[in-house]
């Protein structure tokens, strides 16, 4: 079968497509023909060598969410899934398994679930990885219904699903924007928007001025810059490691602060949260949005 994957670690000029041995499913697992792979940030890790040797040899195929459908059921796998179901599936690109830019890939069987009713398969794969990304930050945040939220990154495919999340929670979302996004994100279900940029910390306070009970920091501003919009005691949840943009150790201390990141392969494998997932999208708690299409030869070109 083709992959698309990196023999050598380097730059988008690194990933080209692969002929592998095409995989079975197992005991305990699915195989999934993917018809849709999403393209993620992360996914630039493993092409660049962050995550070190994924396999014992390569190609190292990225790819963390995919569509498709089921052409494989492993013997003796528990499952409510039939051969011919459209599904969706978060991968795991650092496993024996490898990642979803393949035309076929191999799972456990309770990372692979029903796609949404209604959806293509390039909505459906937008939603496992960044789905369950959303759904582990707005629980490490801890709030009941009627407290708020500030959100970073709300236009974006993680923060479009935590504020629209947050508010079939029952929470107050305030989230950022750049003018051209204002009403997309306010379609998301958002109480207030405030511009984007790394004065965003000012722009929230300016309209709760007493701080907000947590902030989603999705897009990757760091705890330190969002970290004023929150009042003493409240929440940060951060996405990826931070370096010199985390907030203090002194502040977290003075301020009574929990700092929390949402990891998600800590999810990986919780078939309840991803069905959830779908239900939510059939019922329209969820929109699951495209931004563009590509075939897979074109994969090099996008992970910056």
């Amino acid at each position: 079968m083709k992959a698309v994957g990196v023999s050598e670690f380097g730059g988008p000029e690194a990933l080209r497509v692969f002929e592998v041995p095409e995989p079975h499913a197992g005991p305990g697992q699915v195989r999934v023909r993917v018809h849709a792979a999403t393209v993620n940030p992360g996914d630039r890790y493993l092409r660049n060598g962050a995550l070190g040797r994924t396999s014992p040899t390569p190609p190292y195929v990225p790819g963390m969410e995919a569509a498709g459908v089921v052409d494989e059921i492993g013997s003796g796998t528990g499952t409510d899934l039939r051969l011919g179901d459209r599904v969706m599936a978060m991968a795991d690109p650092t496993g024996p398994l490898g990642g979803a830019y393949a035309e076929y890939v191999v799972l456990p069987a309770e990372q692979v679930a029903r796609a949404p009713r209604g959806t293509t398969h390039a909505e459906a794969a937008t939603l496992p990885m960044n789905g369950l990304t959303a759904r582990l930050a707005l629980d490490l945040a801890g709030l009941s219904p009627g407290q708020t939220l500030a959100v970073t990154g709300a236009p974006g495919a993680v923060g479009g699903y935590v504020t629209q999340l947050a508010k079939a929670d029952g929470l107050t979302v305030v989230a950022d924007a750049a003018p051209a996004d204002e009403e997309l994100v306010r379609s998301f279900g958002a109480d207030i928007v405030v511009g984007r940029g790394t004065d965003v910390a000012r722009q929230i306070l300016r309209v709760i001025p007493a701080g907000a009970a947590a902030v989603i920091d999705a897009a990757v501003i760091g705890s330190a810059v969002v970290a004023p919009a929150v009042h003493d005691g409240g929440v940060i949840v951060t996405l990826l490691g931070e370096g010199a943009r985390a907030v203090s150790a002194d502040e977290i201390r003075h301020r009574s602060l929990l700092v929390r990141m949402a990891f998600v392969p800590n999810y990986l494998g919780d078939r309840s949260r991803l069905d959830r997932l779908r239900e939510q999208a059939e019922s329209g708690d969820l929109t699951l949005r495209v931004a563009r299409t590509f075939p897979a030869n074109r994969q090099p070109r996008l992970i910056a």
